[in-house]
């Protein structure tokens, strides 16, 4: 989808897979990564710039799988508004109705995109029944599918009434003829799949399905796209529909209640930092979003969170792991701050008034393992490297008394992280490790003051994160349980992604 979204926006050539650069013939995929090519899947968040009738779109591309869900999360804090990608056939999944409750909690407006139409799949009313009594939202269909699941034969527009049948391309790699036909001949030439389509897309307007802006934005609603992102059927619908319903950047709102004027002096939040993305100069990434007043590269910014100024020499546009110097910037674009080191994921940085941002929420691991450095003489390098993960916030390191740094515990939401944290230590850092099984299998925030108390206990562990925060550790939910219902004195916080939000 997102490779459409830039081919429709004129952000490649001719063809998908060949990005319009001076080089050219670069690969145009969002999943810069290694793994994520070898794997086909999305293993961390990218940002991508491009044009569409005459406005500038910064597109956050984000997993997909459950496993980097917390990514996700991250990302969200830094959006205007989401897309939410249906598959046709499995219709809503586990990690897409969290992040759907991080959307209505942060108050992000959302469309809705059912996708893979050119496949077996549920019918058209039956998906729009599922989005309403699952996320208690109510689908307005901005386009109708005209043919079965499996036989895409085009969409009807539904404020218009206009019937647009489409054409495949070589492998999808080019935009997809559009041809608007009318009734007759759309009677004549898609016979029953036309009169049923047509017949349910006239009932409803008739019970009023219909886009509404002010509930849109409330989220309250969301429009609902038909269409195939492999053959680009759809596509561009969907891309005007970004245009013409999602808002412009507001003014954010601060930690305090507050709001955060536009044209109040340069503001932004970090709400990503990445390492790795260029092999040849090993540097590091804070990734930007600016929330208020004009950016311009060089001005002296500080760090809310520590107070320490930094210079904005190396601020950077970015076009998934491709970038470019940026000289200016405004509310809603995404900047790529090199080398400032001080930065964390979560940290306000501002000119003149000074701000602060909500806390991000955080996230409940359920998979700990032990990491220890096969080569003690790249104890260094795995040092340095374990850090850097842990404040990219791509795994949770905790350390245990016992061991201090040479084997810290690993924490994550998904095993695959652990996967992935492995081929990075070994292939960015030069530190092959080593995983091995704990007996945790669930974690809750604690305080200073519980400590003691809970590492007493049987089944129960209490390690700490590099910025203080502690985590106790137990080898059940059972026994967790019976310690929450014994002990209601100690403080145990569920966290996000805990059976939920927590």
């Amino acid at each position: 989808m997102t490779e459409k979204f830039l081919l429709y926006g004129g952000a490649l050539g001719k063809e998908a897979g060949a990005v319009k650069a001076r080089s050219g013939g670069r690969a145009a995929t969002s999943d810069w990564m290694e793994l994520e090519q070898q794997r086909g899947i999305s293993i961390t968040s990218a940002a991508l710039q491009f044009q569409h009738r005459g406005c500038v779109m910064n597109l956050l591309d984000t997993p997909g799988h459950r496993d980097f869900s917390e990514d996700t999360y991250r990302v969200l804090v830094a959006a205007d508004a989401a897309i939410m990608v249906l598959d046709a056939a499995k219709g809503i999944e586990p990690q897409t109705l969290k992040l759907f409750e991080v959307c209505r909690e942060r108050e992000i407006p959302f469309l809705t995109f059912i996708n893979k139409w050119d496949r077996p799949g549920k019918a058209p009313l039956e998906l729009l029944d599922e989005i309403e009594e699952t996320l208690i939202v109510e689908p307005t269909p901005v386009t109708w599918p005209v043919g079965i699941p499996g036989d895409f034969r085009g969409v009807i527009h539904q404020e218009t009434g206009t019937y647009t049948r489409f054409t495949r391309t070589a492998r999808g790699s080019t935009i997809a003829p559009e041809e608007v036909v009318d009734p007759e001949r759309a009677a004549a030439e898609d016979g029953e799949w036309w009169e049923a389509s047509s017949e349910e897309a006239e009932l409803l307007s008739a019970v009023g399905r219909t886009v509404n802006q002010k509930t849109f934005l409330a989220g309250e609603s969301t429009p609902v796209f038909f269409g195939s992102a492999l053959t680009n059927f759809g596509v561009r619908f969907l891309l005007d529909g970004v245009v013409d319903l999602v808002p412009p950047p507001a003014p954010r709102v601060e930690a305090d209640g507050s709001h955060r004027a536009l044209d109040a002096p340069f503001s932004g939040l970090v709400f990503k930092v990445q390492a790795g993305m260029d092999k040849a100069h090993r540097d590091r990434i804070a990734f930007v979003r600016v929330c208020s007043g004009e950016f311009d590269r060089g001005m002296i910014a500080i760090a809310g969170r520590t107070g320490r100024q930094f210079s904005t020499k190396y601020a950077q546009t970015l076009f998934g792991k491709d970038r470019s110097t940026v000289d200016t910037a405004y509310p809603g674009d995404i900047l790529g701050l090199v080398n400032a080191n001080d930065l964390r994921v979560g940290d306000a940085v501002y000119v003149g008034e000074p701000c602060e941002w909500p806390a991000l929420p955080a996230f409940a691991p359920e998979h700990f393992r032990r990491a220890r450095v096969k080569d003690t003489s790249k104890f260094k390098q795995f040092r340095k490297g374990v850090t850097q993960l842990d404040e990219e916030g791509a795994i949770q390191v905790l350390r245990d008394e016992a061991f201090g740094d040479s084997q810290p515990i690993l924490a994550a939401v998904g095993p695959m992280q652990f996967e992935v944290a492995t081929h990075r230590l070994e292939n960015e850092f030069g530190a092959p490790v080593e995983l091995t099984a704990t007996r945790f299998t669930i974690a809750r925030k604690t305080d200073e003051e519980s400590t003691p108390a809970l590492r007493a206990m049987q089944g129960v562990d209490v390690l700490v994160r590099d910025d203080g925060t502690h985590l106790a550790l137990f080898e059940s939910r059972y026994w967790m349980d019976r310690v929450l219902k014994d002990h209601p004195e100690l403080m145990l916080e569920r966290m996000i992604a805990e059976g939920g939000l927590g």
